[in-house]
């Protein structure tokens, strides 16, 4: 027997039951290793002990209830899929432990063949979940090694959506305000990609003069202008069997846009001053901080190249929409510079981070860290606190009052606490508020698995029931 495959567990108080589904049920679903236990009590210790994809348990047992077994099964695996096998006069009993995070429900007498279908598609699902568990693993570590960081929901959705771009050849096109991180996230793709071992060629367009511009990214033959005095690869040709990353590329003037059209349609490129094209073998990412709609509204931007680079879009946050990443940000930064710096390491007081975490960044990520750089150089102590955030920047008001900086140091996590709850709070109740008081909803709405939103709630003490 494959012991990676992935396991079913039965659970049936009456042995021969369980005995003899697990026997009809084993030929039907050749992928999976078939358990059986007698009690809801033996579950939860196999569940402890091993692994497990897909739970089918009747509703009522003495003891430990199925409807009983559900939380606590599901706390000890949370993408468990559970099947609750049920007799008629119980559908409202299972309806709602449909809401309480069952994956099916069935009636008994049992169809073996409808069963073993809803077995399959939970597996389905359990590897799905898997697999974005460890996509989610790959782009967390990459994403700290590129220096993506952020914990917030809408860098979950950001690793999410690059977890799942990653892993195609699509042209992607990265759109987000000056100073988001549009290229860390380019870094992140392509660490992800088949592509990875590849070149990784980054060119800013608005950096390089439009006459020199096609010469850059196409290559050039000799004698094709003055001063071309031998054939030159160009940035596509390099980057080949790897990715290229075309920075702004809403200020590309529109004769290169015609080519670059023409690349992406053939796959090609044509040095210039040459007859010849010559086949690439190179993804195309794209970035921008422009409104592409409105260029292509006012005829400065083509149409048709827009649609070919709009594959697929990963959205790049401003730092007022993930506030609660700044102490993170602001703490990472930190460190860094002082490697940087060679000054010996220094900290944030909890309301030196609030205080950070209170105040507007049109500049985004790029303008904190070159904040904290600052607060590195110019503040003398061990200790940064709200005085010195204030004074390297005495045109905005400190929202946070405090004291000198002496004395005031807490640990990180401690102060990220005190900055990210009232935002929690704030966030989860416009949720339910928003959803009416369904978990289920507001789990989708916010990317959140349902038992980790529940969670929140119950440190919280925010009871769902109150916005039904």
């Amino acid at each position: 027997m494959n012991e990676t495959a992935p396991r079913v567990l039965i659970v049936d108080d009456q042995p021969d039951f369980a005995r003899g589904l697990t026997r009809l049920l084993a030929p039907k679903i050749p992928e999976a290793r078939l358990d059986h236990v007698c009690s809801g009590e033996a579950a939860l210790e196999d569940l402890a002990a091993r692994p497990c994809a897909v739970l089918v348990t009747d509703l009522r047992m003495p003891g430990i209830s199925g409807l009983e077994l559900l939380p606590r099964a599901l706390a000890l695996e949370p993408r468990l899929g559970v099947v609750l096998l049920t007799a008629h006069g119980d559908i409202d009993t299972a309806v709602a432990a449909l809401k309480a995070g069952a994956y099916d429900f069935l009636t008994k007498p049992v169809d073996s063949e409808h069963l073993a279908r809803v077995i399959a598609k939970g597996l389905e699902r359990a590897e799905l979940l898997r697999e974005n568990q460890r996509l989610r693993a790959a782009v967390e570590a990459c994403g700290a090694s590129v220096g993506l960081l952020g914990e917030s929901p809408a860098m979950a959705q950001v690793k999410e959506a690059i977890a799942a771009v990653a892993g195609s050849d699509y042209t992607v096109l990265i759109r987000g305000e000056s100073g988001t991180g549009k290229e860390l996230a380019a870094r992140a793709i392509h660490s992800l990609s088949r592509r990875a071992a590849g070149p990784f060629l980054s060119v800013n367009c608005p950096a390089i003069p439009d006459q020199l511009l096609e010469s850059e990214l196409f290559g050039h033959v000799r004698g094709a202008f003055t001063g071309a005095e031998r054939d030159r690869r160009g940035l596509f040709q390099s980057a080949n069997g790897g990715v290229i990353v075309l920075d702004e590329i809403g200020d590309i003037p529109m004769s290169v846009q015609t080519k670059l059209l023409r690349v992406l349609q053939e796959r090609e490129v044509r040095p210039v001053g040459s007859s010849k094209s010559t086949p690439i073998d190179v993804r195309i990412l794209a970035s921008t901080n422009q409104d592409l709609e409105a260029k292509i509204a006012d005829k400065s931007f083509r149409e048709d190249l827009y649609y070919r680079l709009n594959v697929l879009t990963v959205r790049m946050p401003p730092l007022r929409e993930r506030r609660e990443d700044i102490p993170l940000l602001a703490t990472a930064f930190l460190s860094r510079a002082c490697r940087e710096t060679g000054i010996g390491e220094k900290e944030f007081s909890a309301e030196a981070l609030a205080a950070l975490a209170g105040r507007d960044w049109p500049g985004n990520v790029r303008e904190l860290f070159n904040f904290v750089r600052r607060l590195t150089v110019f503040c003398r102590g061990d200790v940064i606190g709200p005085k010195a955030v204030a004074t390297a920047d005495p045109d905005q008001s400190d929202p946070i009052d405090g004291d000198d900086e002496a004395g005031m140091a807490a640990p990180y996590l401690e102060a990220k606490a005190r900055v990210v709850d009232a935002f929690t709070r704030r966030y989860v109740e416009r949720l339910l508020g928003q959803t009416r008081g369904n978990v289920s909803e507001a789990a989708r709405l916010s990317g959140l698995e349902r038992v980790s939103l529940q969670k929140i709630l119950r440190r919280l003490g925010i009871a769902a029931e109150g916005y039904r």
